[in-house]
């Protein structure tokens, strides 16, 4: 890959390390490029989960804590543009209790957001079913494959 595709992770009210950046990227990367997309530039705000219940009530309308909320800001058809916001709170809970870690959680957390910004949806039972099955393709190609 010679160039760095734009994709950047930021910390806003919480304390976290996210190890194999670079890794993580390309991995992406391959994701957006088999589903056909580019990417213009994805910004990845891992944040607490009062960040996200804000954002989620101003936003959404929703009252409730939520893993991960993502915008959408593409321009071009076929070029994701993005902010994901993800709750370390949330995903620290979600890996208890699917009994995975913290960093695989994550992945499919960046993997879910990343859906969403091509049009994948999850609100009825069909549409979770093709989602879960697309995360579960792109996390069974980890980042250091």
């Amino acid at each position: 890959m010679s160039k760095s595709p734009k994709i950047y992770f930021f910390l806003e009210e919480v304390t976290y390390t996210l190890k194999n950046k670079r890794l993580i990227r390309e991995w992406l990367l391959r994701a957006v490029e088999n589903e056909e997309y580019t990417i213009g530039a994805l910004n990845y705000i891992f944040t607490s989960d009062n960040i996200l219940l804000q954002l989620n009530k101003e936003y959404l309308r929703h009252f409730t804590l939520t893993d991960i909320i993502t915008f959408d800001l593409a321009e071009k058809q076929g070029e994701l543009t993005g902010d994901i916001f993800i709750s370390i709170d949330r995903a620290r809970e979600n890996a208890k209790e699917f009994k995975v870690s913290l960093a695989e959680e994550l992945n499919r957390l960046m993997i879910h957001g990343v859906l969403h910004l091509m049009g994948y949806k999850d609100k009825t039972l069909a549409e979770k079913e093709i989602m879960r099955a697309k995360e579960e393709f792109y996390l069974s190609l980890p980042p250091w494959s």
